[in-house]
């Protein structure tokens, strides 16, 4: 591997355009990055023609194996620690890495940490008292969630915040931790209808996306919320499977 100036100026651009403005040391010929908003470090290269991108977040590298190819460097080329990636263009490389700084931002131990510095001071004796503490935790879950599904409907693609609802897969109520109830693979981020309609166990997904509808819903409540067999989420990671299937279990089942 040897950079050329123009390949280290467009590795630099996006890592700093997409988070990772805390420019470190060169390691070789891999740039290394960190960011102040996300718990993660970059090293980026160019190689036989590729962007490489490697990450030392085991969670963001496990949720990236489902959408981005995995780079096939020789052994020992990749920095210790890190799961590189591999793109063909610059557009990819830039949506690689904001995809990036959005999963560390979002996957589960940094909702929490959030939780509990926002919480640590605040009593938790009344009813009034514990109604502001999980008002601060949903708040907390939304962000994450709009976070990791990039503030868009995880099944129609609705961009508009006013319509998005942050959804449980497993109820707030029914979790029984507070890693649990932040984790945002127990959340869709859902358009408003689809949100009520999830809540209720008349919609559920499969493991690979794909929609059930609740033979409870009529076909002319179907037709107007436009609720069909087609509809299926962008994205679904190993990590979503388990609360997936709790709600099918628990929640959907019962409409059936």
């Amino acid at each position: 591997m040897s950079l050329s100036q123009i390949e280290r100026i467009r590795l630099d651009k996006a890592a700093v355009d997409e988070g990772f403005g805390l420019r470190r040391s060169d390691e070789g010929d891999w740039l290394c990055y960190d960011s102040l908003g996300a718990p993660a470090s970059l090293r980026l290269t160019w190689s036989d023609g590729e962007y490489v991108v490697a990450v030392n977040h085991a969670g963001v590298a496990i949720d990236l194996d489902a959408r981005w190819a995995r780079w096939q460097g020789h052994d020992g080329s990749q920095p210790l620690g890190f799961a590189a990636f591999c793109v063909s263009d610059t557009a990819p490389l830039h949506r690689l890495v904001r995809e990036i700084w959005q999963l560390a931002r979002a996957l589960p131990i940094e909702p929490l940490r959030v939780f509990e510095a926002a919480t640590r001071n605040l009593p938790r004796t009344t009813e009034i008292e514990r109604l502001v503490i999980q008002r601060v935790g949903q708040n907390i879950f939304r962000d994450a969630l709009f976070a990791y599904w990039g503030s868009v409907c995880a099944v129609t693609g609705i961009s508009e915040p006013r319509l998005l609802r942050a959804s449980h897969i497993k109820p707030w109520a029914q979790c029984e931790t507070d890693g649990e109830r932040l984790d945002v693979y127990n959340g869709l981020l859902l358009a408003a209808h689809l949100d009520a309609a999830f809540d209720a166990g008349l919609i559920a997904f499969k493991d690979s996306g794909e929609i059930l509808i609740s033979d409870k819903l009529t076909e002319n409540d179907r037709r107007a919320m436009n609720i069909n067999s087609h509809l299926v989420l962008r994205q679904v990671a190993i990590s979503h499977y388990e609360n997936l299937g709790w709600h099918r279990r628990n929640l959907f089942a019962s409409t059936m």
